[in-house]
């Protein structure tokens, strides 16, 4: 007779299946474990676009997003100015396409590796980045050999703005 709030004894997973079997089946649990988190980080990473949707660039721009392991999901919409406006982003820094992604508004041609930057290191008071006007160039803007000098500006929920990055500039 078992004490009361014993359990019964159950043969363990490895004594059922084999050894063979057991190691077989944990290697899949653990895998399809790995690519649900795997999963997860990226839904998290997912950029919404809205775009007009008849500017190649834009498209250019997604195109580059999704080359560094974004995922994104685009909207065109006629009025841009409408969604910058919803996503907080100043209208002084404003380019052809809006974006968001976890939480920052992101405007124009922002360069993947700066996006990522931004995720990483998540600055207080940050709102998004902007890289203002259609700088030549930048993702989504290559043209060749045309390089315009661009910076990558920061804007904060306080209203003010920095620099997160410069590219091309002349030395």
């Amino acid at each position: 007779m078992r004490g009361a709030g014993t359990l019964p004894k159950v043969p363990a997973a490895d004594a059922v299946l084999g050894p063979g079997l057991y190691n077989a089946f944990m290697r899949r649990i653990l895998l399809l474990l790995l690519f649900l988190s795997i999963g997860a980080a990226h839904a998290a990473d997912t950029i919404e676009v809205w775009k007009d949707p008849s500017c190649g660039c834009c498209k250019a721009w997604i195109d580059h997003l999704k080359a560094s392991g974004f995922a994104v999901r685009a909207h065109d919409v006629s009025d841009i100015d409408a969604a910058r406006a919803k996503n907080g982003v100043p209208r002084q820094l404003g380019s052809c396409h809006t974006a968001r992604v976890a939480g920052y508004a992101l405007e124009g041609h922002v360069p993947a590796s700066d996006i990522r930057r931004l995720l990483k290191e998540r600055p207080p008071q940050a709102a998004g980045l902007a890289v203002p006007g259609m700088p030549a160039g930048s993702p989504g803007m290559e043209m060749g050999e045309a390089k315009d000098p661009y910076d990558v500006i920061l804007f904060r929920k306080d209203g003010g703005t920095s620099a997160w990055n410069s590219y091309n500039q002349r030395r």
